[in-house]
């Protein structure tokens, strides 16, 4: 049994089946939780079998598109710009050490 409550927008783990999902939707006049497997499959559950379950919280997955089979890179919200940006700062990375560590040593001196 779970004491794990629904949120919209969270992802939690069935133990017994392994299958992460997220709730999607809440309905507290009819009492249920609609959740969206990973791979997009939907499923309506009421409240009473939400708690009967063996649930876990957890982390959202990193690369949250698994429901989503005919997307391209493009549409997941990414701009390449950035994407260049962080690949010349990640490159440029060892000069910015290397010119901290000429500051400190320069304040070492004094």
């Amino acid at each position: 049994m779970s004491d794990v409550d629904p949120i919209i927008g969270n992802w939690y783990r069935n133990q017994e089946t392994g299958n992460d999902f997220e709730v999607v939707a809440l309905d507290e006049d009819a009492q249920t939780i609609e959740i969206q497997y990973f791979d997009g499959e939907l499923e309506e559950l009421d409240l009473d079998a939400w708690y009967e379950l063996a649930i876990d919280s957890i982390e959202a997955p990193e690369d949250w598109s698994g429901p989503f089979d005919e997307m391209e890179a493009d549409d997941l919200g990414y701009d390449e710009d950035e994407d260049e940006n962080e690949d010349e700062n990640a490159e440029g990375g060892e000069d910015e050490i290397s010119d901290e560590d000429d500051l400190l040593s320069d304040r070492d001196e004094d």
